[in-house]
C-alpha cells in the first residue's frame, strides 16, 4: 500500500506478543480485514487487539491515541478504544498498542443527532493541555491555509475540485479558542449495535484546534437531508462549514489520486463518494 510500508506477517506479531507478554502467548491470533491505511489488527484471544503500525511514522499517533484515549473516554456518548499497552520498539521499528477488543458491526454512516451529540460532548471537554496540531496527526486542527501545498493543489486539480479549494482556502480562519476534534471521522472509524453508533475508533489525529476537520464528517457520513440538519444543531457557522469542505476536498482528492483498487479500494470508493457529495 505505501512505499515505505514495514514488511511484517502474523508469525511476527505472534513472536512479538510472546516475548512481551508471554501470559497471551498460547491465546488463538488472527488478523482483522481489511487492513487500514496506518496499521493492521490482530485479535488475540476474545478481548484483545494488536494495533501494528504498517508504516514508522504511525507509531507517533499510538502514542497520541495512549496518551489522550482515557483522558476523553468518560465525558463521551459513545465507546472508545481502552488502551492496555504501548509497546516502545523492540524487535518492531516503532512502537505498538494493545487495546480491549470492542465488538460491533462497521457503520455506513450515522444520524445527524448521533454525529452531532459526540462532537458536542467532545468539544465540551477543556482543551488547556490538550495536544497541539502537528505532523503527528497529519496537521488535523490547524488553519487550512497551511494545508494549501503544491502536493494537494496538484491532487485536487487533478479530480477537478479547485473551486471548491479555493472557496475554502477564502474562507475567514478559525477566530475562537480550540476545541477538541477526532480527526478522522469517517465510515470506517464508526462501529453500530442494535442500529445506533455505538463507538469510535481510530483516535491516533486527535488534538486542540480548528473544529473544521470534524466538521467535514457531514460529507463524510450524512447524506444531504441529515447534513443541514446536523448544522442546525451544531450551529456552525459559514466560514467553519467551508473550511469542512476545503478539509474533505483536500483529504478526498490526496486518497483518489493515492489509492488504486489494488492497494486500497474501500477508501479510493470512499474518496470518490465524498467528491459527488461536495
Amino acid at each position: 500500500m505505501h512505499a515505505d510500508e514495514v514488511d511484517f506477517d502474523a508469525s511476527l506479531v505472534q513472536r512479538l506478543i510472546a516475548a512481551r507478554f508471554p501470559e497471551w502467548a498460547e491465546l488463538p491470533l488472527r488478523e482483522v480485514e481489511p487492513a487500514g491505511t496506518d496499521n493492521r489488527l490482530f485479535r488475540i484471544g476474545a478481548e484483545l487487539v494488536a494495533r501494528i503500525p504498517v508504516v514508522a511514522r504511525s507509531g507517533d499517533t499510538l502514542r497520541r491515541e495512549v496518551r489522550w484515549l482515557p483522558v476523553l473516554a468518560p465525558a463521551l456518548p459513545v465507546r472508545v478504544p481502552e488502551p492496555v499497552a504501548l509497546v516502545e520498539p523492540d524487535g518492531f521499528p516503532c512502537p505498538w498498542a494493545v487495546y480491549r477488543w470492542l465488538e460491533g458491526e462497521p457503520a455506513h454512516g450515522c444520524t445527524a443527532e448521533e454525529l452531532a451529540s459526540f462532537l458536542a460532548a467532545l468539544r465540551r471537554l477543556d482543551p488547556r493541555d490538550g495536544p497541539q496540531p502537528s505532523s503527528e496527526n497529519s496537521g488535523r486542527g490547524v488553519p487550512l491555509a497551511r494545508r494549501d501545498t503544491p502536493a494537494v493543489r496538484e491532487a485536487v486539480a487533478a479530480v477537478g475540485a479547485l473551486d471548491v479549494w479555493e472557496s475554502a482556502l477564502a474562507a475567514p480562519a478559525w477566530d475562537g479558542p480550540p476545541v477538541w476534534f477526532h480527526g478522522d471521522l469517517d465510515a470506517r472509524n464508526l462501529l453500530v449495535r442494535d442500529g445506533r453508533l455505538d463507538a469510535v475508533l481510530d483516535w491516533g489525529c486527535v488534538g486542540v484546534g480548528d473544529p473544521a476537520c470534524d466538521v467535514g464528517a457531514a460529507w463524510k457520513l450524512l447524506d444531504a437531508q441529515e447534513r443541514g440538519a446536523f448544522r442546525e444543531l451544531l450551529d456552525i457557522d459559514d466560514a467553519t462549514w467551508l473550511r469542512a469542505r476545503g478539509w474533505v476536498v483536500s483529504q478526498a482528492a490526496m486518497a483518489a489520486t493515492y489509492y488504486t483498487v489494488e492497494t486500497n479500494a474501500t477508501l479510493l470508493r470512499e474518496a470518490e463518494r465524498w467528491l459527488a457529495a461536495l
